[in-house]
């Protein structure tokens, strides 16, 4: 370590937190503390181990610098970001990259790696002068697992820490076992929430950046405080770890874990997930009657063979608006209990109880939320009529509280074994309900390449539009998309057994714009996914896939959710309809094309040939190819 860093330390440091630090012997840890120790100047640090004691100091720092208040509930707390910054930021969001990288990455929002460097160091310097700002230790996935990523925090805001040691499994124990070949590969995190005004919100929004460097595993994150902007080790270490799972020869993936369980057979198999926002995915990973192991992120590795994934994080960040009793039955019943949740952006009632957009309960007229005081009817400064709560507020909350959790598979440290894979897109007339993939390559590329997300009415702009979102990842691609889709090929085929992978789709319209099928249809299409992992069911051909037979079905409906479901129904649902699947393979590749010229020929040329299948199919059987008419 620098001697300048290690007097600076001494004097910035309680003598029992400089202990803490310098026994993990990590002179690269060190030299990241010290560097901004001295760069971004805090008045003091604290290093917090894993112990409850230390978790216990963050969560009341928090309270007591009043980023954080105690709801009626004493082990609930309330949280609000500033009126400009309660979403993630994606314009602010960059990739530091090298002069050599740059035109490769000029479709994924990044900035030359001197110039961004210099410029966030810039923004850094001095942005904690007075503050305690705080340094954590964490793990992405399981700790002493072949999936664990070591990472560390360096933060000013209580808030942000408190949120992690929610969010993620603590592991400066972790650091203490690393071996001296280990110790320089861990994930690096520098945030500031910068100048703050008198209710504690950041006031420098315009120097609002997050610049992450995938080459040095480090993030840098100022002037912010909304979670999904501040909390490095979420979407910021998921871009990080995709470019590290690039050259290990793994994945991580924008996917939930979960278990389908067969009471019946007395069976547990393990599903993952990736769907757009708003396409499904929470509401999939927490199907009534079925096992969540994680919610969000997925890491995958091929362990002797097998296809294997773990959750990466401990807790869950939730969307609150519309978790209810009816739709939501154990998040909300969770959100109601004296357990520690923190709230984010919601309104705190006079009775300090938190309210929120679609809960299914009468809201008081008046409280206190992201806005500030607030009553029914109040506007803001452009004469908008504000909301009780803001419609991206969040609920931190460990998942292990959730009676439905797969505690096995949560904690597994090889992970869980992967039997199916789920891409759901949100389209009203073109994909099927559920659709089985001949192969793992067909799936990546017929299911996972083609995802798009229909805007809705709720939605800015023009209704029906179809905004492709490859792998359901876009967002937080961190090299190009063309590379990307080939090593989810190559991952799926050097396990010895690829999961099958499947197509959903919930929301079909009818003819006169209606849903066709309830929001709980999703269990049974979820439960033919898992009949056909254990052959037990048999399935028509079509164009890109196989798809259930009626009876199966049928069953199916009366088994899980005792409807009827009509053969009228099923036909109309199952038809394949060949022009409207050409034109989604030509979006598809216009928009590889837009994102990475340097895509693959023969990934066109697959899509080409598939093409050319449905255009021969349709000069045999028609536009629209209703269930078991097709043969191949």
């Amino acid at each position: 370590m620098n001697t300048t860093y290690e007097t600076l330390l001494k004097e910035r440091m309680s003598r029992e937190s400089y202990a803490k630090l310098t026994a993990l012997k990590n002179e690269k840890l060190l030299d990241f503390v010290g560097f901004f120790v001295d760069h971004c100047d805090p008045k003091s640090v604290f290093v917090c181990d894993d112990s409850e004691q230390d978790i216990q100091y963050v969560r009341d720092l928090a309270l007591k610098l009043g980023e954080e208040l105690t709801l009626a509930n004493s082990k609930q707390t309330i949280h609000w970001d500033g009126y400009g910054d309660q979403a993630r930021d994606k314009e602010s969001t960059r990739f530091l990259v090298y002069k050599e990288n740059l035109e490769s990455m000029k479709t994924l929002n990044s900035v030359e790696y001197e110039t961004g460097y210099q410029e966030i160091l810039g923004i850094a310097k001095g942005i904690m002068k007075g503050k305690e700002a705080v340094i954590l230790f964490f793990s992405e996935g399981p700790t002493g697992s072949p999936f664990t990523i070591p990472c560390v925090q360096f933060t000013d805001s209580w808030y942000v820490a408190h949120s992690e040691t929610i969010l993620y499994r603590t592991a400066y124990s972790h650091f203490q076992q690393m071996k001296e070949t280990e110790k320089d590969d861990f994930f690096r995190f520098i945030h500031s929430a910068g100048t703050l005004d008198e209710r504690g919100n950041t006031v420098n929004l315009d120097k609002r950046r997050i610049y992450m460097d995938t080459q040095n595993n480090i993030v840098y994150s100022m002037n912010n405080q909304y979670a999904g902007n501040s909390i490095g080790l979420k979407k910021h270490a998921m871009r990080l770890a995709i470019n590290k799972a690039r050259y290990e020869g793994w994945l991580c993936e924008h996917m939930f874990v979960m278990a389908a369980v067969d009471a019946d057979k007395q069976r547990k198999t393990y599903f993952c997930g990736a769907y757009p926002s708003a396409c499904g995915k929470t509401s999939t990973a927490m199907i009534p009657g079925e096992q969540i192991v994680g919610d969000d992120i997925a890491y995958f590795r091929n362990i002797d063979g097998e296809f294997r994934a773990v959750n990466v994080e401990f807790g869950m960040f939730g969307i609150i608006k519309d978790v209810n009793a009816k739709d939501d039955p154990v998040i909300f019943e969770n959100l109601k209990k004296n357990q520690e949740v923190i709230f984010s952006n919601v309104l705190m009632g006079p009775d300090r109880q938190p309210y929120w957009l679609g809960m299914g309960e009468e809201p008081p007229k008046e409280g206190r939320n992201h806005f500030g005081a607030w009553h029914e009817g109040v506007k803001d400064g452009k004469g908008k009529a504000v909301d009780l709560a803001h419609g991206n507020a969040r609920y931190t909350m460990r998942l292990d509280y959730l009676d439905n959790i797969d505690k096995a598979g949560f904690e597994a440290k090889e992970g869980v074994k992967v039997e199916g894979i789920l891409y759901g897109g949100r389209d009203s007339d073109i994909t099927v309900p559920i659709e089985e993939s001949p192969t793992w390559k067909d799936g990546i590329l017929l299911k996972a390449a083609t995802l798009e997300s229909e805007t809705t009415s709720a939605t800015l702009g023009a209704e029906g539009v179809r905004k492709p979102s490859p792998m359901a990842n876009l967002d937080f691609v961190s090299y190009p998309l063309g590379e990307y889709t080939l090593n989810n090929i190559s991952f799926g085929e050097s396990v010895k057994k690829a999961p099958k992978v499947f197509s959903t789709n919930y929301f079909m319209l009818s003819e006169d714009g209606k849903f066709m099928t309830s929001k709980l249809a999703k269990r049974v299409w979820l439960h033919w996914a898992e009949g056909r992992i254990h052959d037990e069911y048999d399935a028509y051909a079509t164009p890109t896939g196989k798809i259930p037979k009626y009876e199966d079905l049928a069953a199916l409906f009366k088994k899980y959710l005792d409807e009827d479901f009509t053969e009228q129904d099923y036909t109309y649902l199952f038809t394949f309809r060949c022009t409207k699947w050409i034109e989604k393979l030509e979006r598809t590749k216009a928009f590889y094309s837009k994102m990475d010229p340097d895509t693959p020929k023969d990934i066109f040329a697959y899509w080409d040939a598939t093409i050319e299948r449905i255009k021969a199919a349709r000069a045999r059987y028609g536009d629209l190819i209703h269930p078991g008419l097709y043969q191949g």
